[in-house]
């Protein structure tokens, strides 16, 4: 097995010429590294600049020392993995922000009885199976054979499984359950089968991004969050699908349908992740979330999925997307269910370095407080029901305004174009979906000053939303649209405030419906304590998508 960069360096093909060059607007002089009037100008007005030849001729020369230098940067070389320098901060200038260190405590646990089918279980909470776990009233080999054996038999409908890492999962079920027998309990995590975003690394296994070109890519790492998951002593039973490069819920073998209605996607690239734990498929899952990959399936499937605070969770082993914009979180069949996983992925690792020292996750399991002052975008909002059930738990409902964040997709595809530069480069787009493809190549020809010049905009934006949140705690939304007249999402996806989504029931035709709230930054543990007792509040029907229901 090959390491990523040694996978991804395969990607290289000769060194790649200036941006004029591969437009074919001129030919470029060798060794010279000159340029004609005709050649700037087509570059210029390639970048929205209107300039007369006098203009081209003048800035010839500089341009000819860039280009010089531009030429040695190795583009070939750089991968999806290499790291850079820059890192975003989502605390804006001059707003004090403290870090929080860890403070967790978890969720009382209901004492449940194991029922006399196992599969019965496959719906219930973390804690109540690591009840069953911890009272060694069923063994993790057991369970995660009762979870493979599901996968196995609702994927042809879900389409949701890229990989079984069924080996490893048998193994790691083995070890938790010798453990448990001699005493060492590591928490409510040990012994609990999961699934994982297919953008994820986990060592023995492929890790495809969801593109027809990767299918049989695998890196001989597991990612950081991978391994303390494993450290917690859960168990990794399936690589869950993704959109094609973490785009929508189309992969490689298709779409990731929602197991509440099988004739639509399950929305959004955490598609598979939002699927399995609504399907009762694994005990919880993993996803990632750059504009909203997070909420968008957990609302369709009727799961919780938490984005964290931007640098809340390392991204080592994760495909980069949007380098100043990607989160991974937990997507869960409850609220308590994301704070037991959130507490265990939490934290700065060394390696990436948008985590800040020192950070963890408060969360009182046992405490009933939660946040009150909750404000909504009245022009942008569809739930009056939410807003009575909000009332109803006592909290004060506040207009607040937020400012236009589109940029958010804008800085997104321009990161990705830079992420994939060498798989681009060498044509390997030409197997990607049409939509993606596009993208990619696109962003390539967006010129440096726009990008930052974008980034200067964002900075103003952070500082209006942190305007805007310092009268509230939570703010309320249920649009995930990627027009931002319609929703306040991509605005949160561009600041890096944590946000949630949670079901709030069931609409006429069946489906879940949920609503989403984002709260302060680096509050996640107060902003799901919210979610918690909204949760608590909203009539919802326990009963499973049909056709996923325990077998009899």
């Amino acid at each position: 097995m090959m390491d990523r960069r040694t996978l991804m360096a395969l990607f290289a093909t000769s060194a790649g010429a200036s941006l004029w060059a591969r437009a074919g607007l001129a030919q470029i002089q060798p060794g010279t590294q000159t340029f004609s009037a005709e050649t700037i100008m087509a570059a210029a007005r390639l970048a929205g600049l209107d300039w007369a030849e006098t203009d081209a001729r003048d800035v010839a020369e500089s341009l000819s020392s860039f280009a010089k230098h531009a030429e040695k940067i190795d583009k070939n070389a750089l991968t999806n993995a290499s790291p850079l320098p820059l890192h975003f901060d989502p605390r804006p200038p001059g707003v004090a922000i403290s870090i929080p260190g860890p403070a967790y405590r978890p969720p009382t646990i209901a004492r449940v009885r194991r029922p006399a089918r196992l599969e019965d279980v496959a719906f219930w909470s973390i804690g109540a199976l690591a009840h069953l776990l911890r009272t060694r009233q069923v063994s993790s080999r057991e369970l995660t054979t009762m979870y493979l054996d599901r996968l196995k038999r609702h994927n042809p409908v879900l389409n949701c499984v890229v990989t079984l890492t069924e080996t490893r999962a048998m193994q790691e079920a083995a070890d938790a359950d010798r453990e448990l027998a001699a005493g060492k309990y590591r928490g409510l995590l040990h012994g609990i089968p999961y699934g994982v975003k297919d953008i994820i690394s986990a060592r023995g296994a492929p890790t495809t991004w969801g593109a027809p070109p990767l299918e049989q890519q695998v890196f001989d790492e597991d990612a950081t969050l991978v391994q303390r998951l494993c450290e917690a002593g859960a168990v990794l039973v399936a690589k869950l699908s993704t959109g094609e490069f973490a785009f929508g819920d189309q992969w490689a073998r298709g779409r990731t349908n929602n197991p509440w209605n099988l004739k639509e996607g399950s929305s959004g690239s955490s598609a598979g992740s939002g699927a399995a734990p609504a399907a009762g498929l694994v005990g919880f899952a993993i996803g990632t979330d750059t504009g909203g990959s997070i909420l968008s399936p957990a609302q369709r499937c009727g799961v919780v999925g938490l984005r964290p605070t931007f640098g809340s969770v390392s991204r080592h082993g994760v495909m980069s997307a949007g380098t100043s914009l990607d989160k991974v979180g937990p997507m869960c069949r409850s609220v308590d269910d994301c704070a037991i996983v959130m507490n265990a992925i939490v934290g700065a690792d060394g390696l990436d370095r948008a985590v800040p020292d020192g950070l963890g996750f408060r969360w009182d399991g046992g405490s009933a407080r939660y946040p009150r002052r909750v404000g909504c975008v009245r022009s942008m909002f569809d739930a009056e029901r939410a807003l009575a059930t909000l009332e109803r738990l006592g909290c004060t409902l506040h207009d607040v305004a937020m400012p236009d964040g589109d940029l958010s997709y804008y800085i997104e595809y321009i990161e990705r174009s830079a992420a994939f530069d060498s798989f681009t480069r060498a044509g390997h787009h030409a197997g990607l979906r049409p939509r993606t493809s596009r993208f990619m190549r696109a962003g390539q020809l967006i010129t440096a000053v726009d990008y930052l010049q974008a980034n200067r905009r964002r900075t103003a934006i952070m500082e209006e939303v942190a305007r805007t949140l310092a009268t509230v705690d939570a703010v309320l939304f249920t649009s995930l649209s990627l027009d931002s007249r319609t929703s306040i999402n991509p605005v949160l996806s561009l600041t890096g405030h944590p946000s949630v989504a949670v079901p709030s029931g069931f609409a006429s035709s069946g489906s879940p419906t949920g609503v989403m709230f984002a709260g302060q930054l680096y509050g996640d543990g107060d902003l799901l304590a919210l979610a918690r007792a909204f949760e608590g509040a909203t009539t919802r029907t326990a009963k499973h998508p049909a056709g996923f229901e325990p077998r009899g």
